[in-house]
């Protein structure tokens, strides 16, 4: 008799796992930023939205202070010590420190995929060391900084002196952006690239390092900053050295305060990424190859396009969702 009730309770356990909408564990998912700024906080949002749509149990790492392999890795090591992830979202801050600490986590069971920044040249289709990701999803850098060096040309009509607020050089976004930029400014004879500096992701860093340049250099009639914290500096340089609109400024990265200098006049371009529907993309595909992994085939790169803000359209209610909160 009680192998009969043990035979029968078995069989509606397995009718009822089967059954649509019957409860079962759910995935479990770690979002890793780069580090504390605009551009993260807004991927969190979009992540959290499609986290909960999805059903999925989130969390979100410890935000690093400041940005680098040697403050994000103790942060996501003693993360995944905590808990068991079926997927990891991550920026690595290292296209190169990041390979051998994310593959002993994949080695473990789980799966990633890199938003932002990737790993190694972010071609995860070849036989390489960094080709365990699922995707990379973020944006196409070099072919943004191509076309910042194009509209600064525009903004300069074309001739004279350059130089690039940049941030970390061993960070695959930054690296995409000054190679992108500087191919740019190679179409144009009359202009010339007259530096590239690394303010580490520090605002005051950058704003020092550019007004050196302006100091040292006072024929620059255009500057392109190149992340949330290079981009402020610079421009914050600018307006103290009293250059606000002789010196063209383009700007990577739509914050609060790149818009609000740009409606003022102390910038003539801000480009905006889409770091919210990055993150949304993370979950969407990391869910359903979770779910399906024999017929979900994720693309091995993902990359949403830019927003333009000028001055024209700044206020404009269609380009206010592009904004970073």
């Amino acid at each position: 008799m009680k192998k009969s009730i043990i035979a029968v309770l078995a069989i509606l356990m397995i009718v009822l796992v089967a059954m649509p909408g019957f409860s079962q564990a759910k995935l479990k998912v770690l979002f890793m930023p780069g580090v504390a700024d605009p551009f993260y906080f807004t991927m969190e949002k979009g992540i959290k939205a499609a986290a909960d749509k999805a059903g999925v149990d989130l969390t979100v790492a410890e935000y690093p202070k400041a940005w680098g392999p040697e403050n994000q890795i103790p942060i996501l090591q003693a993360t995944i010590a905590r808990g068991k992830f079926d997927l990891l979202l991550i920026a690595p801050t290292s296209n190169e420190a990041l390979k051998a600490p994310l593959k002993a986590i994949y080695d473990k069971g789980t799966e990633i995929i890199t938003v932002d920044t990737f790993l190694g040249d972010g071609d995860y289709s070849k036989k390489s060391d960094y080709n365990f990701p699922l995707s990379y999803i973020g944006s196409d850098n070099e072919l943004g900084g191509k076309q910042m060096a194009e509209q600064l040309a525009k903004l300069v009509g074309e001739k004279g002196k350059v130089f690039v607020e940049a941030t970390n050089p061993d960070a695959s976004s930054v690296q995409g952006r000054v190679k992108g930029f500087k191919a740019g400014v190679a179409e144009f004879p009359k202009m010339q690239l007259v530096g590239v500096e690394w303010c580490q992701d520090i605002q005051q860093k950058a704003q020092e390092q550019t007004l050196a340049a302006l100091q040292k250099d006072k024929d620059i009639v255009g500057i392109f900053g190149l992340n949330v914290f290079s981009a402020q500096g610079a421009t914050q340089a600018v307006i103290n050295a009293g250059l606000s609109g002789a010196v063209k400024m383009c700007l990577w990265d739509a914050t609060l305060d790149n818009i609000a200098n740009l409606k003022k006049g102390n910038a003539d371009l801000v480009l905006a990424q889409k770091p919210g529907e990055m993150g949304a993309l993370g979950i969407e595909w990391g869910v359903k190859y979770l779910k399906d992994k024999k017929n979900v085939k994720v693309p091995k790169k993902v990359i949403p396009g830019f927003e333009f803000f000028t001055r024209e359209n700044a206020s404009s209610p269609a380009m206010q969702p592009f904004i970073y909160q």
